[in-house]
């Protein structure tokens, strides 16, 4: 018998993304303000900001760590991230609107 795959994050990657973009960071300069050199190389980062790997819950707590906010943030869809990190004190997340407007087209 085979087992339902587990629900995951919409938005993880997006928000993964965002954290090392607002720190100002390459990918590599991520591994390093996680403290996995050694364990964690700049195409995993990669991998985790398009949504093709997702991270381990440790891994995951030292984005959370990095950024100032609670891991709730992370993984609940229904909160954004802040604008400005990292956040001190931690950042319990802003609530996510979901925008009725149609996108811009230039």
């Amino acid at each position: 018998m085979g087992q339902a795959r587990r629900r995951r994050p919409t938005r993880l990657a997006q928000k993964l993304r965002q954290i090392r973009e607002r720190l100002e960071l390459s990918q590599d300069g991520m591994v390093d303000c996680l403290g996995l050199r050694g364990s964690l190389t700049r195409e995993r980062i990669s991998a985790y900001e398009k949504g093709d790997r997702e991270p381990s819950l440790p891994t995951l707590l030292r984005y959370a760590k990095a950024s100032g906010v609670w891991m709730d943030v992370l993984v609940d869809d229904e909160l954004d991230l802040p604008k400005k990190l990292p956040c001190i004190p931690k950042h319990e997340g802003v609530a996510h609107k979901i925008s009725t407007r149609t996108p811009h087209k230039d």
